[in-house]
C-alpha cells in the first residue's frame, strides 16, 4: 500500500465528498471513510478489475482514467464508458454480491481508490439518505446502458459513429467559439470499440464527417463538434427510429 502525505488526504477527503452519495456525510463520517480507503496506482494499459474477479471493492478514481470493456471472443474489446477523476465504479457488486460484467482497465496511468464490501455496508449502508441517493446513482447507471443499447442500435455505420461521438461530447465537452471539443484523446480504435466497427471503418467515416465541415481533429487528436454536428445527431436521436 502506498501511504498518503497530509496534503493528498485532505485532497482525498475532498473528492470523496463530490461523490454522491458520500456528499451527505458530515465531517468525523467523511473523515472515517477517508482512513478505510485503500489506494493503488496502475500503469497504462494494466487491467484493475478482471470480469471475473470476485466483486470485493467499490473503486474511485483519484487521476488518470479507465476504461470498461467487454472482451469478444476474437479478443477485440468494445469500451462500454471511460471513467475520470472523480468517477466511481463497482458500487453494483456491494450492493448484488455479484461481480461486474465487464473488465476494468487503466486508459493511462492512474490511482485508484478501494472500499470493500464491509467497510461499504457499515459506513454507507446504514444511512437512510445515502441509501436513497445510490438509488439515483443506478438509474444514471441505467441511463448509460440505454445509450449504449442506442448506439448499437443503428446498422449505419455513420450513424453509430456520430452517436458515439455525441455520447463523448455529454460526458467531456468543452464549449469552445468554434463549437464543442471533446477533451479526451480520441484515437479510431477507441471509438471503434464504442461503436463496434472496423478502426478503418472509423477512419473513413471521420474523413468525410471532417470534408464537409461538421467535425474537426485537433493537433491534441481531441475532435471539435461543429453547429451542423449537432443538427445531424437531434436529427438522429429525436427524427430518426434506429434500424
Amino acid at each position: 500500500m502506498v501511504y498518503l502525505s497530509g496534503q493528498f488526504r485532505k485532497d482525498k477527503r475532498n473528492l470523496i465528498d463530490t461523490i454522491p452519495f458520500f456528499s451527505t456525510l458530515s465531517r468525523e463520517e467523511s473523515d472515517q471513510v477517508e482512513q478505510i480507503i485503500r489506494k493503488r496506482s496502475f500503469f497504462r494499459e494494466q487491467v484493475v478489475l478482471n470480469e471475473e474477479d470476485t466483486a470485493r471493492f467499490m473503486y474511485i478514481i483519484y487521476s488518470g482514467k479507465v476504461r470498461v470493456v467487454k472482451k469478444g471472443d476474437d479478443g477485440r474489446e468494445q469500451i462500454l464508458c471511460i471513467h475520470k477523476k472523480g468517477d466511481f465504479f463497482g458500487e453494483m457488486s456491494l450492493l448484488d454480491g455479484e461481480t461486474e460484467p465487464a473488465t476494468i482497465i487503466a486508459h493511462e496511468d492512474a490511482i485508484i481508490g478501494l472500499l470493500n464490501k464491509n467497510d461499504f455496508e457499515d459506513h454507507i449502508m446504514s444511512h437512510e439518505i445515502i441509501r436513497r441517493k445510490i438509488i439515483d446513482m443506478l438509474c444514471l447507471r441505467l441511463r448509460d446502458a440505454w445509450k449504449m443499447i442506442k448506439i448499437l442500435s443503428f446498422d449505419n455505420a455513420e450513424h453509430r459513429i456520430i452517436i458515439v461521438l455525441d455520447n463523448l461530447r455529454e460526458h467531456y465537452g468543452i464549449k469552445d467559439d468554434r463549437g464543442i471539443i471533446i477533451n479526451i484523446k480520441t484515437t479510431h480504435r477507441m471509438i471503434a470499440s464504442y461503436a463496434s466497427v472496423s478502426r478503418e471503418t472509423v477512419t473513413r467515416k471521420l474523413n468525410k464527417l471532417e470534408k464537409t465541415g461538421i467535425i474537426e481533429t485537433l493537433e491534441n487528436k481531441t475532435i471539435l463538434l461543429k453547429e451542423s454536428f449537432f443538427r445531424l445527431a437531434n436529427e438522429l436521436t429525436y427524427n430518426r427510429r434506429p434500424s
